[in-house]
């Protein structure tokens, strides 16, 4: 069983959550919650906080990647690590971005968000982002939003006419997947993957693109401060679709806990 906090009872689901916030979006000129149905840009306005610690979020459909900064989360988060197998990477042989569905379909089922009749894509920039606005006529294509990115801390005011500006990020990198294991697996749950929340973070397009396929031992968010928090979400992810890390990764992910 994954390590996850126990929510609070008074407190509503974070799916229903992410319900209400998405569901707003459908509202014409709904500027109280933080978006804006039509075309145009957005401004730069303010940056939403820095998101939800994953500790809080273990279905990954609330927003961004916040900080763990108690020594109790920080503890809590080694001994979800410590619960990883351990396993070298295999070869990259056979691995395509196809083998995992087409890029950001609404159909992969079992996961949070399929089949809203909106792509993966921009149910997660409608999940992370402030002040979005979206297509004219449209319930679901955001043109524009403002992203605080959880790896560089840096409010970026975004376009689609920029759209590489903004990435998507597989925290767990599909090709790591690929060489860990799910080379075996029904192309079914391969799309589990691509497409599940969980694994999803809109970020800095430069620093995503440097990452690659790495895993923790050899990329980290340039944040430091949310080093561990990054760690948590690989380990979540990891451990819900039993992958195995290389015993460096896991190394790596302990020591920005405090291990």
């Amino acid at each position: 069983m994954p390590l996850t906090r126990m929510p609070r009872p008074s407190a509503p689901t974070a799916a229903a959550v992410l319900a209400a916030t998405l569901a707003a979006s459908f509202l014409s000129g709904c500027d109280a919650a933080g978006l804006v149905d039509g075309g145009g840009t957005a401004g730069p306005g303010p940056a939403r906080a820095a998101g939800v610690a994953p500790l809080d979020n273990p279905d990954g459909t609330r927003p961004g990647l916040a900080p763990l900064a108690s020594d109790a989360d920080r503890a809590e988060a080694r001994r979800l690590v410590e619960t990883l197998t351990v396993k070298g990477r295999g070869p990259r042989t056979g691995y395509d971005r196809d083998e995992f569905g087409y890029a950001w379909m609404d159909t992969a089922d079992g996961v949070p968000l399929a089949r809203n009749g909106c792509d993966t894509r921009n149910d997660l920039l409608r999940r992370d982002g402030r002040e979005v606005r979206l297509r004219s006529g449209s319930d679901c294509v955001v043109v524009a939003m403002t992203l605080h990115d959880p790896y560089t801390g840096k409010a970026i005011a975004w376009k689609k006419a920029e759209a590489a500006a903004v990435q998507i990020d597989h925290v767990v990198p599909l090709s790591y997947s690929w060489q860990m294991g799910a080379s075996r697996w029904p192309e079914s749950r391969r799309e589990q993957l691509a497409n599940d929340p969980l694994n999803l973070l809109p970020v800095d397009g430069p620093s995503n693109s440097r990452k690659g396929d790495s895993g923790p031992a050899s990329w980290l968010p340039p944040d430091r401060s949310v080093r561990c928090a990054y760690a948590v979400r690989f380990a979540q992810v990891a451990k819900k679709y039993a992958l195995p890390v290389t015993a460096a990764d896991k190394d790596a992910m302990l020591r920005q806990c405090g291990g």
